[in-house]
Order: C-alpha cells, then sequence, then structure tokens
C-alpha cells in the first residue's frame, strides 16, 4: 500500500470512527507515525524490531486494552527489576510505586549507584549495547545494572500506556511512569555528580511538576528551560539528556500546559503560564536569571517562539520541530490518527474539527517572527510527516536571528539524529549564555 492511500484510509477511518474496527486486523503500529516506534525504542534503549512487533500486537486503542497490554509489558521488566532489588537489599518495586514511593530514591541510588552508567549514559545508538557493554566490563555489578536496565525499560513501557493522557487509567501509569524516573534521577543524582530535584510549579491556578538538573556546583548557572509537545513526558526528555550532566549548564524540563499534569485547555492565555514559570525559574537559588534559554520540542517549540518574542528574560530559544503557521492549516488533518485527532481536541479544548482548527489558528506565530530579538536555532528533519518543515524552515528565515538546522532524511525533530541536533543545539545554547 502507498503512502498516499494509507493517509486516506487513515483519514477515513478517523472521520468515520471506524479506527478501532480496523486497528482489530491491521494492528495499532499501522495507524501511528512511523517515528513512534523510534520514540519508544530510543527512550527505553529497546530494540526497534522488538517494539515494532509489539505495536503490531496491540489490536486496540480503547482505554482498558490499551493500558493492560503495555502495562503488562512494564510488569515483566518490573518483576525482573524487583528481584534484583531483593537481592540488593535495596526497596522493592511496591515502595517504589506506592504513594510515598518517591521517598525511597536515596535507598534505591544507593543500591544502583555502582552501575549508574546504564541510566546515566544512554544515547539512542547506544541504548540496546550499553547495558551488555557494561556487563562485558563490571560483572560484579550485574545485579545493579540489570535493575537499572529494567527499570528504565519499564518506565518506557508505562510511559507507551499512558500515552496520549487524559484518562484515569492512562494517567495512572503516567503517574507510575514519572515515579520510576522520580526515583532513579533523584535517587542517582549523587552518583553522576549533579544536583537532580523536583520542582513544585504554580503558574495562572495550575499545578504541575518538573524536574531541574544542575550541576553540583556552588554559584548560579546558565539555565535552559525545557518544554516538550502534545503528549510528550519529563522521563523522555531528560533520560537521554542525562549524559550532558558535565556541560556546565543546568536544565529544567516540564511538560506542555494542556497536557498530562494539567487540566485547562492550551490558547493564547498559555503564554502567561510559560512567563509565570520563566519568573519562579529566574528566583530558583541555582539559577542565573541574566543567562535564561529555552528549548521546545515539537509542539513545545510553539512556545519556545512565543517566547523568545514575548519574555525579555530569555536571551536564546531552541525551536526543534515546531507548529508554527502552516501545520495549523485543514491539510495537517490529512493523514493524523483519529487518537491523535481527539487527543488535539481535548489539548485545545475545542468541541469539534472546524472549532480545533479555529483554536489553532489563533496560535499562529507567523506575525511573530520579524519581532524576536534574540538568537533562535530551529531544528527539523527535512522530511517532517507530522508538522510542516516549511514552517521550521520560516521561522529561521523570519527571525531577524534565526539559524536554521535541518537533517537530510529525517522526519519529525530530526528523531534519526536525536544525539546530534542535541549536542548541537547544546553547544549552540552555551555559547550564547556564556
Amino acid at each position: 500500500m502507498s503512502a498516499l492511500t494509507k493517509d486516506l484510509f487513515v483519514t477515513w477511518c478517523a472521520l468515520t470512527r471506524t479506527t478501532e474496527r480496523a486497528t482489530r486486523r491491521r494492528g495499532a503500529r499501522y495507524f501511528l507515525p512511523a517515528l513512534f516506534v523510534d520514540r519508544f525504542a530510543n527512550m527505553g534503549g529497546i530494540d526497534k524490531d522488538l517494539f515494532a512487533g509489539q505495536l503490531d500486537a496491540c489490536r486496540t486503542f480503547e482505554d482498558d486494552g490499551w493500558v493492560s497490554y503495555w502495562r503488562g509489558l512494564a510488569q515483566t521488566h518490573l518483576d525482573a527489576a524487583d528481584a534484583e532489588l531483593a537481592s540488593l537489599g535495596a526497596p522493592r518495586v511496591a515502595s517504589i510505586l506506592a504513594a510515598d514511593g518517591e521517598a525511597t530514591a536515596p535507598d534505591v541510588g544507593a543500591a544502583l549507584a555502582p552501575a549508574v552508567p546504564v541510566f546515566a549514559d544512554r544515547t539512542p545508538e547506544n541504548g540496546p549495547a550499553l547495558f551488555a557493554d557494561f556487563l562485558a566490563e563490571h560483572p560484579e555489578h550485574r545485579s545493579a545494572a540489570t535493575a537499572v536496565d529494567h527499570l528504565v525499560k519499564a518506565m518506557t513501557y508505562l510511559f507507551a500506556a499512558s500515552w496520549p493522557g487524559w484518562s484515569p487509567a492512562r494517567l495512572r501509569a503516567y503517574d507510575d511512569s514519572r515515579r520510576l524516573l522520580h526515583v532513579l534521577l533523584l535517587g542517582l543524582a549523587p552518583a553522576m555528580n549533579i544536583h537532580a530535584e523536583r520542582i513544585e510549579l504554580n503558574i495562572a491556578g495550575e499545578k504541575a511538576i518538573a524536574y531541574g538538573v544542575f550541576p553540583d556546583v556552588d554559584r548560579p548557572l546558565p539555565t535552559v528551560l525545557v518544554t516538550n509537545g502534545l503528549e510528550g513526558t519529563i522521563q523522555e526528555v531528560l533520560v537521554p539528556a542525562a549524559r550532558l550532566r558535565d556541560r556546565g549548564m543546568a536544565m529544567i524540563a516540564m511538560e506542555m500546559p494542556g497536557t498530562f499534569q494539567y487540566r485547562r485547555p492550551l490558547s493564547t492565555d498559555t503564554d502567561g503560564m510559560y512567563d509565570a514559570v520563566i519568573e519562579q525559574l529566574a528566583a530558583h537559588p541555582r539559577v542565573d536569571a541574566e543567562r535564561l534559554g529555552m528549548l521546545g520540542l515539537s509542539f513545545g517549540a510553539l512556545w519556545s517562539t512565543r517566547m523568545a518574542a514575548r519574555n525579555r528574560r530569555l536571551k536564546a530559544v531552541v525551536a526543534n520541530g515546531g507548529l508554527y503557521h502552516r501545520s495549523f492549516g485543514p491539510a495537517a488533518l490529512f493523514g493524523m490518527p483519529e487518537i491523535m485527532v481527539r487527543t488535539l481536541k481535548q489539548t485545545v479544548g475545542a468541541t469539534w474539527l472546524p472549532d480545533m482548527g479555529h483554536k489553532l489558528d489563533k496560535l499562529s506565530v507567523k506575525k511573530l517572527y520579524p519581532t524576536i530579538p534574540i538568537p533562535v536555532l530551529a531544528i527539523n528533519g527535512d522530511h517532517d510527516t507530522l508538522a510542516s518543515t516549511r514552517d521550521t524552515v520560516d521561522l529561521a528565515q523570519g527571525a531577524p536571528r534565526g539559524e536554521l538546522l535541518l537533517y537530510p532524511d529525517d522526519d519529525h525533530c530530526a528523531m534519526g539524529h536525536y544525539t546530534q541536533w542535541l549536542d548541537h543545539a547544546t553547544d549552540w545554547l552555551q555559547a550564547h549564555l556564556a
């Protein structure tokens, strides 16, 4: 089947609300973007063919079936991690996932510290081999390394169970995934020679959690606020970024308003929420308020771009794979699976498709490009199948200090070059915040 024929079929199923029936025959992967596999496999260090097969075997998007399927895969890894934690005398999985499970972080971290590279040095390229390579060099730390690897994979499968959020069952899976991140990140922070903390955000009546990662030095640091997209999570950002911990720059990751942690829909009022976050972070004792930057991914890049034009505290901004203007047109819905259309409607608080189109159109930043006074690095793959690559080009050309970085033969957010663009963006931000 050609790509055009597939897009027509996916669109038809979305419009007629028959995706669920077709998924029972074709499997969930058929209805999702190709980079869906890369996204989760990269995060968990999971073999891509294995994850693709698991996605094929999932035959529903409905809450009960979807969540229980991915939770089942997560549980396999939780059980394996639990056995290793028991052998190390560390808190068990049940304690980690309990309501007060975050308190187990110091004890879990102390037990797993000998295998910290298995968590902290992951990249999309080395993920599947990192565990085996570590064991070859440090067989004496097999239990700790095995526990870390299984906990990261469980965190990833729980994120898959929570995708794309909103329903109670999906949000419970999200809570478990984020709790695993908390325990691993804060527990292993001393072994990584960093300071990590949970930051409570109180923004325009919404309460949310961000996580900060700071080099462990006694002075305020240049700091980058990272925000991701429509159904992205903090753990998706921080796990691959942990290896950049020695760059002398702090990173604070938050999820985009309108997604998992939030209850109010996305709108132009969200500008004020990001302003409030930036002010809160500027007052943080470890943050140098004169050297603040921002990095947005996917839909989050819309907000890093809006903040570049609006917030005078920011000195430099990276926008990767953003939806800025062209991506909000009716053509953007062509080939979009029903579950994503439904999620997008809920995120912007729309009741039907024309209403969604109207609300998205109000978010356009095309007129703001010439008003952006700070350096902007616009990144994407040159063949984005989820958003318009032309949006990225327009931003780089329209912003007075815009720079363009397109990766050839790559898709949305240049996922195939994740390590390369993240390294480049980090160096670029360091140069502009120095």
